[in-house]
């Protein structure tokens, strides 16, 4: 995959209550308890500085802001994440996402804004793609999603989700696989999703969990009058968490993403490979009508009692390791063989930047399948919160 070179600045000190204080919360063998935690608001950013060919020199940030919505002790924390970046050769990138719990937990809003003009390297179609096949695409998005989901009954949530997307893409040379291809939309459209959600979620905690289990099943559909093609998108999860120990945990997680019409746009094909699940793969390296993949993952709480002093803050952070594995097929409607899943695999490391929400940064390096021929494929990623 293409290589890109990170320099992180870890910035501290610059919204009230930036860290988490440590009066007032009850911990067990170093691991923080929802219930007794008193609400903080926290905000961090993350400078990044990357540079690759295509690209040029990209300056960006991720920012996370962390608030509550009310005093109710057991209301998880909401977040408003921004993600801002340009580059040397003209690009820009903004990302806004939101994430809001309110009374006392009864109702989620979830919003996700974004604008892109960013390039992108299509491989292909299928999960048998070749890195010398690679043809470099301009790429312009506009996405808007919405997400309302309401408690219905214990840990039961139903709700409904908008999803309106608008691509345009142009090949920069006439190299690879993309000029010769026969694709649905080849120069882009537009696809409006109205979906109904059902969720199961009893976990302790939503951002680093260490029990419980979160289901969710998302079944939309596209109307021809609101978009290019009529088209439905079926999306399931399942993140399941057991502790082993008082510092230790396993977790499981699963998915499966389909696309299902007569006439499939390949930018809305589900895409193998992120910083969340198989790890390892650039997105979009493997892609086709359904993709199933499933991980797991033992993290390992550390708890060092060494203090340290950044300017004006005095803390003593928490981190936690982290090792994990898993497989991924992307696949049609008529193929599904186990000769198609590839596997996924790395380590990784954790920084609580704020305890009582249980906010971290992570880094994982990853590592994926190796073709013949090829380099083996992996990455480095650096991300605010965890990949499930």
């Amino acid at each position: 995959m293409q290589r890109t070179i990170f320099f992180t600045i870890a910035m501290l000190a610059l919204g009230q209550d930036l860290i988490a204080q440590q009066q007032g919360k009850d911990t067990i063998q170093g691991v923080v308890t929802d219930t007794t935690v008193v609400h903080k608001r926290s905000f961090f950013p993350l400078p990044v500085l990357g540079y690759s060919p295509e690209k040029g020199l990209e300056i960006g940030a991720a920012m996370l802001y962390s608030f509550y919505t009310s005093k109710d002790p057991v209301l998880r924390n909401s977040t408003i994440n921004l993600i801002p970046s340009i580059t040397t050769e003209k690009q820009l990138k903004i990302d806004l996402k939101t994430d809001i719990w309110t009374d006392a937990n009864n109702w989620h809003f979830k919003s996700n804004l974004r604008y892109h003009d960013f390039p992108i390297n299509f491989y292909g179609l299928g999960d048998t793609t070749r890195k010398a096949g690679a043809t470099l695409l301009d790429n312009r998005r506009y996405k808007v999603q919405l997400e309302a989901e309401k408690r219905v009954g214990g840990h039961f949530y139903a709700g409904l989700s908008l999803l309106f997307q608008q691509d345009d893409y142009s090949a920069r040379d006439q190299k690879g696989v993309y000029p010769g291809m026969s694709l649905i939309d080849k120069d882009g459209g537009y696809v409006t999703f109205i979906g109904a959600t059902g969720i199961f979620d009893n976990r302790d905690n939503q951002n680093y969990t260490r029990t419980g289990t979160w289901l969710r099943l998302n079944i939309s559909y596209a109307p021809g009058f609101l978009s290019k093609h009529e088209l439905w998108k079926i999306d399931g999860q399942l993140r399941h968490f057991i502790p082993i120990s008082p510092k230790s945990t396993v977790g499981f997680n699963g998915l499966f993403n389909s696309l299902q019409g007569s006439r499939l746009p390949f930018y809305l094909l589900p895409e193998m490979g992120n910083d969340l699940m198989m790890r390892g793969y650039y997105s979009g390296r493997y892609r086709d009508q359904n993709y199933l993949a499933g991980q797991v993952e033992y993290r390992y709480f550390l708890d060092p009692k060494i203090p340290i002093n950044i300017w004006f803050v005095h803390m003593q952070p928490k981190f936690a390791l982290a090792v994990f594995g898993g497989s991924g097929a992307v696949f049609n409607n008529k193929d599904i063989a186990m000769s198609h899943f590839k596997p996924s695999y790395g380590i990784g490391g954790r920084w609580f930047y704020d305890e009582g929400a249980r906010l971290t940064i992570r880094i994982d390096y990853a590592w994926g399948e190796k073709r013949s021929g090829e380099q083996r494929q992996s990455g480095l990623y650096l991300s605010l919160a965890e990949a499930f």
